[in-house]
């Protein structure tokens, strides 16, 4: 990776960041100020309940549940292994274990906000900011958006899947939204700290990653 495309990711991590940041400190400051966004999304998401949205949210968001998320992640991490794609595999374990399980539980703690006083479709414990579902659908189907291009030569089909994995995971934070168990800004605070460090880690993934395959360190 070229100097010039090191920092492409670097600035981009560090915006990603800092927009997490200025809705983490309302957070800690003045949660009131943060209704203005999350009001008109619940709104929209939440504004009309029916039984079909609900079981298709409520389906949608397992798939950011922890035991999902773990599962796939031993599956993902023993076929990159077994494939030799050893430095691939050690990033996403490191996405996952590291920053999604220990980094989240510590934000969480840390923030202390309270889950939405609406009526809640699936059972939630916990603290609400940042968003476990949201970080953690990022951190493993962001990582997966970034690997295909090691896994799948053809373009469109490529892409297809990429699509495909960034729609699962707009999906995934809407699902929490929708059964009523985080505000917006959880999710939106979920999904900025997962792309920021995806993007601040990546140009040091591609480093170690062509070590690996073209130097044989």
């Amino acid at each position: 990776m070229t100097k010039n495309k090191q920092l492409y990711w670097q600035y981009a991590g560090s915006l990603f960041l800092l927009l997490f940041a200025a809705i983490a400190y309302f957070v800690k400051v003045n949660e009131a100020i943060l209704s203005s966004i999350d009001n008109p999304i619940i709104h929209l998401v939440r504004g009309n309940l029916t039984e079909g949205k609900t079981l298709f949210f409520s389906y949608i968001t397992k798939f950011g549940n922890t035991v999902t998320i773990v599962l796939l992640t031993g599956i993902a991490f023993l076929l990159l292994f077994k494939f030799k794609e050893k430095i691939a595999a050690y990033w996403l374990l490191i996405n996952i274990v590291l920053i999604q399980g220990a980094g989240n539980v510590l934000l969480k703690l840390f923030f202390n906000r309270d889950r939405p006083s609406v009526e809640h479709l699936v059972e939630a414990s916990g603290k609400s900011f940042p968003s476990g579902h949201s970080s953690g659908s990022m951190l493993f189907f962001g990582t997966m958006i970034f690997l295909m291009p090691k896994l799948i030569d053809n373009k469109k089909i490529r892409l297809a899947i990429q699509v495909l994995l960034g729609f699962l995971i707009l999906m995934i934070g809407t699902s929490r939204i929708y059964v009523g168990v985080h505000y917006p800004t959880d999710v939106i605070g979920g999904f900025l700290i997962g792309l920021s460090w995806l993007c601040l880690s990546y140009p040091y993934f591609k480093k170690y990653d062509f070590k690996q395959q073209f130097e044989g360190k």
